[in-house]
């Protein structure tokens, strides 16, 4: 813990409310210099409005800010950073046609006179910066032409170039290897020790426990406490987040694995796809496993279609089958789940019911004309099947949490009853309960004879829902597991450079 008991940064009983939802009631927070304070719940929990109401996206209803003592209310995030509380966002908000460096100070280029830009000063500064984040990139490298993690990396860049009194992270850790972890880490560490109060949100346990000093705990709008990180655990931040305890052993039931559903032999896309060769059969579960840069998603991407294979063949029940494009799988009775449901998903400015049955589509229609009976009838049958919490089927779906939109993108391929299910990090950025919910959708969907192909980059989810494991590393498939006999150990060395 650290000794600075100061509060830097004081909010009192802020509320804020949109339509058909109170998002904020009445909470109260407070931050300390050299403090890295979690703030964890489910979601739709309220934590997202509340860093927006701190960074000036959003004007509390009720309550105030104090920071160092004085009252605040921002209009703009510019005004809230001017005054030193920096959110950086989990949805990267960076112009992919500009460099590293214009990224890093837009809005604040160093000028020469006469206006002009210096760039010898920006170059400096930004490898200045570059050096802190520990990253191995180029001040004039162009954003669009990195990776997601360096692309996070960037952005991270960007909040240390202001001095930063207040930063807050949100979910930082997404997109970034477990070696760009540790250099996020020590960078928080450093801004911390320089006295910068730190807002920290995750879903990942291990990471709340390992850097936070206290943790505020919000449920449906609402405090449900803070405590000191030291003198908590795992099971009662649980039951701080969700009212109720978490239960998520996996029931080792006897399965009926039936015939086999995707066969691919030899698949190769370059140059992420060298040579992956695997199959899964009715009702079962196989985990596709394997770092960074494995392959993983490409291979996905190459059975639906989404990208052409170079080489290779794919066999669907028994039949080679040529997967041209995203329709042809469909109508073979494949159904994908990205790995960013805001891009790839889901359309955020349509409502709920219209996004759920969108795959639907050409069975709903009757003389041209869409049967909005039905479709009622088909959301309310996912929405209750799934869980899902909306106001309403009109709801647009980007208003929704993380882990409900979630829901309904499972939700549209499970109504098409497909014989196929991938599913792309499918729990990537939701909360610990909405997890376990689609952990069991996982398990229900293989109980009814679905084959599902689950990517994801964490080891514990993969090892907990998959019937078999595939382990990648550079575009080639290195090992396959029973869960019986798989290990963190073993899965890890599988994946590893050699």
């Amino acid at each position: 813990m650290s000794n600075h008991t100061q509060n830097i940064l004081e909010v009192q009983g802020i509320s804020k409310s949109f339509p058909g939802v109170k998002a904020l009631d009445q909470v109260d927070f407070t931050i300390r210099t050299g403090e890295i304070h979690c703030l964890v719940g489910e979601n739709g929990a309220g934590k997202s409005t509340f860093m927006k109401a701190l960074a000036g996206l959003h004007t509390p209803d009720e309550g105030q800010v104090l920071l160092e003592g004085r009252n605040v209310r921002f209009k703009s995030p510019n005004e809230a950073i001017a005054k030193g509380i920096i959110l950086i966002h989990q949805e990267l908000s960076l112009v992919s046609e500009l460099s590293v460096a214009e990224n890093i100070f837009l809005g604040q280029l160093p000028l020469k006179k006469f206006g002009k830009v210096d760039w010898k000063v920006l170059a400096k500064k930004t490898q200045a910066i570059i050096n802190q984040l520990g990253c191995n990139i180029s001040p004039y490298d162009l954003v669009g032409n990195l990776s997601i993690s360096y692309q996070q990396m960037v952005e991270i860049g960007r909040a240390l170039s202001h001095d930063g009194k207040v930063i807050i992270f949100d979910e930082p850790t997404a997109s970034l290897t477990s070696g760009e972890v540790v250099n996020l880490f020590n960078i928080i560490d450093h801004l911390k020790k320089q006295g910068a109060g730190i807002v920290y949100i995750t879903h990942k346990m291990d990471e709340i426990f390992q850097i936070s000093d206290r943790i505020t705990v919000l449920r449906d709008g609402k405090k449900t406490g803070t405590v000191d990180t030291k003198e908590t655990d795992r099971d009662n931040l649980i039951q701080l987040m969700i009212g109720r305890e978490l239960t998520d052993q996996k029931k080792e039931t006897a399965k009926k694995i039936g015939a086999e559903v995707l066969k691919i032999q030899n698949l190769r896309r370059e140059p992420f796809v060298k040579d992956v060769s695997f199959s899964i059969r009715a009702g079962e579960v196989v985990g596709l496993y394997g770092l960074v840069g494995a392959g993983r998603s490409e291979t996905a991407e190459a059975v639906f279609g989404i990208a052409q294979a170079d080489d290779g063949v794919i066999f669907l029940e028994g039949e080679e089958v040529k997967i041209k494009n995203p329709k042809s799988a469909v109508t073979l009775g494949l159904g994908f789940v990205p790995e960013d449901r805001k891009l790839q998903g889901l359309v955020l400015g349509m409502a709920c019911d219209d996004n759920l049955t969108l795959p639907y589509l050409p069975w709903m229609h009757r003389f041209g004309f869409l049967q909005s009976r039905k479709q009622a009838e088909l959301f309310e049958e996912y929405a209750e099947k799934l869980s899902i919490s909306t106001p309403s089927p009109k709801q647009k779906v980007g208003k929704l949490s993380g882990g409900n939109q979630q829901k309904i993108v499972i939700g549209k391929w499970m109504a098409l009853n497909p014989k196929l299910l991938i599913l792309d990090e499918p729990t990537r950025g939701i909360d610990v309960g909405s997890k376990t919910e689609i952990h069991r959708l996982i398990e229900k969907m293989a109980g009814e004879g679905i084959a599902v192909l689950v990517i994801s980059s964490e080891m514990p989810e993969i090892i907990g829902v998959s019937d078999r494991i595939i382990a990648m590393r550079e575009g080639y498939v290195t090992a396959e597991f029973a869960r019986s006999e798989v290990s963190e150990e073993k899965l890890l060395g599988a994946c590893a450079q050699e």
